[in-house]
Parts: structure tokens; sequence; C-alpha cells
């Protein structure tokens, strides 16, 4: 199976969602088509339009969102005078909402890639009437074991190149690297601190998949506004354990019952640890389990462009 051919976007704009912000917003394939909200990942990221691919343009109303701060948002975090306090999980969650009811939404086919899988799975779980079905990809649970994981004992793989990300932190705070950065890129005025620390965050968010067959270093990562705007938003968000509850996302799966729902989760994720997946599938029964061995941290593989196609496909019938 492959992709679909990328379309174009038939309807654009910006959405005012209060306090100054303004959440960037495209749709395209159908305008008759079953509705399906991306939601990217990072957080801070910002979308792509090869995310589209996954979606029969015949079938689908293809809606994609730029998170606050990032992408075409604005204002951007790539300015590092931007303050960030009005930017949590609420205020996405709130974002989303809004822009169902602007783009006169009843229900959506929710997609989620990494943190975009925590996200769409706090909006399910206070907004389960507004979910017709959800694909959650390398998905993530964001508890501060799987965020500590990520940038404390993952140096175990490389470290080397975890050496030289403490060291972009500061003498003493190996023991707590996202508190560093999180005051180094967003409790700092000094600009060319500010863009050093998000140069070495990024060297880091580069080489976290870099075991994954087929991997190749990611362009975007040197990119000095992007690096500035990712590294601050997600250090915004994962050194305030993305502004949830303790295992939240776990607590609260029983109100996903009735949801259909396919975890799509590699086997060797090793960014994403595999019994993040399992725990919720354990929670959530009603929702399909793909394991796919011999997979890391990529929607790249064979294995797991099938296994979105098939879902997507399955999600375009649904009554």
């Amino acid at each position: 199976m492959e992709y679909f051919p990328t379309t174009e976007p038939h309807d654009e704009g910006y959405l005012d969602v209060g306090g100054g912000h303004k959440v960037f917003w495209t749709a395209s394939g159908s305008p008759q088509g079953v509705p399906a909200l991306i939601l990217h990942g990072g957080p801070g990221t910002g979308s792509s339009p090869g995310q589209r691919g996954m979606w029969d343009p015949q079938r689908y109303r293809i809606i994609q969102m730029d998170q606050r701060n990032c992408g075409r948002s604005t204002p951007s975090a790539a300015d590092p005078t931007v303050r960030l306090t009005d930017n949590t999980t609420q205020h996405l969650v709130s974002d989303i909402e809004q822009l169902r009811e602007h783009l006169g939404v009843d229900r959506w086919v929710l997609w989620g890639g990494s943190w975009g899988s925590t996200l769409a799975l706090v909006y399910a779980q206070q907004h389960p009437e507004r979910v017709r079905a959800m694909v959650l990809v390398f998905m993530m649970l964001a508890r501060r074991g799987d965020l500590r994981w990520l940038y404390q004992e993952m140096g175990r793989y490389f470290p080397a190149e975890w050496e030289r990300f403490c060291a972009g932190a500061g003498e003493g705070n190996e023991d707590d690297l996202l508190s560093a950065y999180n005051k180094l890129l967003n409790e700092t005025t000094d600009e060319s601190v500010q863009r050093a620390a998000a140069s070495n965050w990024c060297a880091w968010e580069d080489i976290i998949s870099s075991l994954d067959p087929g991997w190749r270093s990611a362009p975007l990562y040197r990119d000095p506004d992007f690096a500035m705007q990712f590294s601050r938003i997600t250090t915004h968000y994962f050194s305030n354990d993305v502004f949830l509850e303790p295992n939240q996302v776990l607590h609260e799966a029983h109100r996903l019952m009735g949801i259909p729902g396919m975890i799509i989760h590699g086997r060797d994720d090793r960014a994403n640890p595999y019994d993040m997946a399992w725990l919720l599938a354990q929670a959530w029964p009603t929702a399909e389990f793909r394991t796919l061995p011999g997979v890391g941290h990529t929607p790249a593989s064979p294995s797991a462009r099938d296994a979105i196609l098939e879902a997507t496909s399955r999600y375009a019938d649904l009554p």
C-alpha cells in the first residue's frame, strides 16, 4: 500500500482563540468527506503537508492545525521574547473545540502521533461525544517517568551525545535536564544563550531515534527558527509534566469506551517504549492494538504505513 498523493488545501485560515493567540488551520480533501483532525507531535513541531497522505482525499475532509506558538500560528515561539504562559494542554484542548465549532464539525476522526496521541487522548476523554474514532501512532502517555526516560535514561544508548547534552545544560544540572533547559530557553533574556540551548536540545532530539532502521538526520533541527520554536515549547511542556495530573491518561481511559480506535506502535520504539501502548490497550480494551515488529519511532516503515492506511480506510465507513 502507498500513501495517497498530498492534496492542496481548499480552505485555510487563522482562528482567534483569545489571549492574543491565532491558530492556523487548513482543510483539504473532500469538503463533504468524513472530518478528520491530524494532531501533530512535538509539542511544537507544527503541521506538515505529508501527513495528509494518510487519508483518502475522496472520502475525508482532512483538517490540520498548528498548535499554539508553532508552525504558522501566532505569536511564534521562534521569537525568543514571546511568553508561553498561555500555552498548556488545556489551552490546546480548548483550541480544538473552538476549531471544531468554527468549521461546523459535529464529530471527527482523530489522528495523533507521539505527543499528538497524548493530546488526542486528553481531548477525547473530555469530549468523547465529539470523537468518531481515533488512530494513535507511536503513542505517548507523557508520564513523568516517560519524560525522564527521553532526556535522562536514554543516555545509556548514546553516552557521548548525552554527555554533550548535559554539558549544554550547565554544570550540576545532569539530574534534571528538563528544568535546566527550560530555564535556559524560557527564563533567560539572553538570546545567544537561548539559541545555544536550542541547538543543543535539537541535537539530542535528532539522535534519539537514530537506531531505527532507515533513520536519517532531520535538517529541520538545524534551522535556527525551528530549533527555537520547537525546543522552547517542548521544554515548557515537559518540565511541567505536560500540565496533566500524574498518570491522567490511563486513569481517564474509561471515558474512551465506545470510541473505536487503533493503537499502532513499534515494538522497538526506544523514544516511546512499548509499555506505554500496551498499558493503554489494557485500559481501553475496545481499541485494536497493532504491534509492529522491528519498527522504531517512525511512520516511514511499510508495516506502519499499511496499518495507518487500514485504520483510516476503515473509519471512513463508520455510520
